[in-house]
């Protein structure tokens, strides 16, 4: 394995020495001198080099994982440590869990309909049954339509119409935009008259033996189903993923059989960024039975590809109907709330208790006017929840601040809700949501981003908090320059600078030689802002005639 690997971990000493190893690296070279940037930082992609083919499936015990979340993981004390995956820019690279999409670059309205969907939508002239659902609690079975594919069916309850089937399909143009690995879904329809089932299909029965498909099972199916007017039936379809299928993920530690699993799970971004797009979207069941691994080839060797396959439960409304009234306000158990009403006798109301929400059947319980994303709580907290930093919010609230609201509508639109209330309701809510997000996380920390540092010395950023609307420009910027010597880590001061512009020049010495590295130190006054003060540090590396960015740090004191 690369030295590249080593350094996209830099977070953790057990993972690069755990690398070196793996890799033959010199035990020496672990006590020399290394460099803390190298010519190719910082990192686009995270380098996934090993074979994984002999990773095996595993079953995760759902209430066994539910139990730990609930009773094992509020009660661990946060590392608070800095996301292991994260590249010397403070972002995070692509990888086999993650691609940058939202907020690295523009996205326009027909890439996020398409989202995740790259192949034909399903043929629905006839579906054949070939065994039950894999995993959820929604009436469906798995079948193959009329060309053949093989498709995971879902069906809306009977009192929410649109319901279920809306949400994932929103939701998983959403969660594609943020950049995970979602399931290609599409609307279509099931007509009971086409529905056949395989000879061969099976059903798992309560006592764990499988037994044929009978008429019966295939009727208690559609009798938890709504029906249409014309007899049929709306559903969701999710293609088949390809590969061989491991089972589900967890939030915390690593995968063992694994070999580019490196990080602990509760130390990715990416799922610590889950508790900021959770609160969003109010995904609240966050369970590892929601996720799916695969192995699947990759330039002639095996890579575990990480999917959230189940957003659906998110919004107002799941599977089997609204969410409960407290879902996203408290979890399925907490014990201050629960004995605070067993001891007043139900009397010492929760917020949820008085907050409003919208009555719309295809919503189900989901409002923005109350939403406070700091004190959302999903059904169960993860580790990787409970790890979260602010630096991390930082990062997600920027890419959900940069849905605009034609983006936000657009991905609606795919839910082909019949009624257009429904639509443009869910649409408010969320761009009211994303403004709480942007207003509660982008102005927790220093908030100054797009630096960049010009031939002739002059550096110039932006200010994320202002971009959005949620906070004005701080009335002055202070810049402490230094040289820095890349190998020794020992920094020599040039002196400081401020303004009251977003544009600051370097003070004299700055070095000019090919590979020379300048520090800085940038920080912002605003009264309102206290936090703003305590800089972010960045590195800039000569190249040619220019200055590239190479490091970000914004809490540097806490790594």
């Amino acid at each position: 394995m690369s030295r590249h690997t080593c350094r996209s971990h830099v977070a953790s000493v057990v993972v690069f020495l755990g690398l070196a190893i793996a890799s033959g690296l010199v035990v020496s070279q672990v006590h020399g001198a290394q460099p803390r940037f190298y010519r190719d930082d910082p990192l686009a992609r995270e380098p996934e080099t090993q074979d994984a083919s002999a990773a095996s499936s595993w079953d995760i015990d759902l209430f066994y994982d539910l139990a730990y979340n609930l009773f094992v993981t509020p009660g661990r004390k946060p590392e608070r440590i800095r996301a292991g995956n994260v590249n010397t820019a403070d972002e995070v690279p692509d990888s086999s869990w993650f691609t940058n999409r939202i907020g690295t670059r523009p996205l326009t309205p027909s890439e996020v309909i398409t989202g995740p969907n790259t192949g034909a939508p399903p043929n629905p002239a006839s579906w054949t049954i070939i065994r039950e659902k894999s995993s959820g609690f929604a009436a469906g079975f798995t079948a193959r339509d009329a060309s053949g594919q093989t498709w995971f069916v879902s069906f809306d309850a009977p009192a929410n119409p649109d319901g279920a089937s809306g949400a994932i399909v929103v939701a998983t143009k959403l969660f594609w935009a943020l950049g995970y690995n979602q399931v290609e879904n599409f609307i279509t329809r099931v007509d009971p008259a086409t529905l056949k089932v395989d000879p061969a299909a099976t059903i798992r029965r309560p006592s764990g033996d499988r037994t044929p498909w009978t008429p019966d099972d295939v009727q208690a199916v559609l009798d938890r189903a709504r029906r249409s007017a014309d007899g049929t039936y709306r559903v969701i379809a999710g293609r088949q993923l390809p590969g061989k299928v491991l089972g589900g993920f967890k939030y915390q530690d690593t995968r063992p059989d694994d070999p580019n699993d490196l990080v602990p799970h509760q130390h990715r971004r990416e799922l610590r960024a889950l508790r900021v797009f959770g609160a969003w979207t109010n995904l609240t069941d966050m369970k590892a039975g929601n996720t799916l691994d695969t192995v699947v080839s990759e330039g002639g060797r095996g890579v575990v590809r990480h999917y959230l396959q189940d957003v659906g439960s998110t919004f107002g409304v799941g599977a089997n109907g609204p969410h409960d009234w407290h879902e996203g306000w408290e979890y399925v158990y907490e014990g201050a709330p629960a004995l605070k009403r067993l001891l007043t006798f139900g009397f010492a109301f929760g917020p949820w208790q008085s907050a409003p929400h919208h009555d719309n059947d295809s919503l189900g319980r989901f409002e923005g006017d109350h939403f406070d994303p700091v004190a959302w709580k999903p059904r169960a907290p993860t580790l990787a929840y409970i790890e979260m930093r602010d630096d991390d919010a930082f990062w997600a609230a920027r890419r959900v601040a940069a849905f605009s609201d034609e983006l936000i509508r657009a991905a609606v639109g795919t839910g082909q809700f019949t009624d257009p209330g429904a639509s443009a309701l869910l649409a408010d809510i969320l761009i009211k949501r994303r403004d709480r997000i942007a207003a509660a996380y982008l102005t927790r920390i220093n908030p100054l981003v797009e630096t960049a540092l010009d031939p002739s010395g002059v550096l110039t950023f932006t200010n994320a908090a202002v971009t959005h609307g949620v906070s004005t420009a701080a009335h002055r910027y202070t810049a402490v320059w230094s040289s820095y010597d890349n190998v020794t880590d020992r920094e020599t001061p040039l002196g400081e600078t401020s303004s009251e512009t977003a544009r600051l020049a370097a003070p004299a010495g700055l070095p000019s030689a090919e590979g020379a590295f300048v520090q800085v130190d940038l920080s912002a006054e605003h009264a309102d802002q206290p936090s703003w003060k305590r800089p972010v540090r960045l590195h800039f590396r000569r190249d040619g005639a220019g200055w590239s960015l190479v490091g970000v740090d914004r809490l540097r004191d806490m790594n």
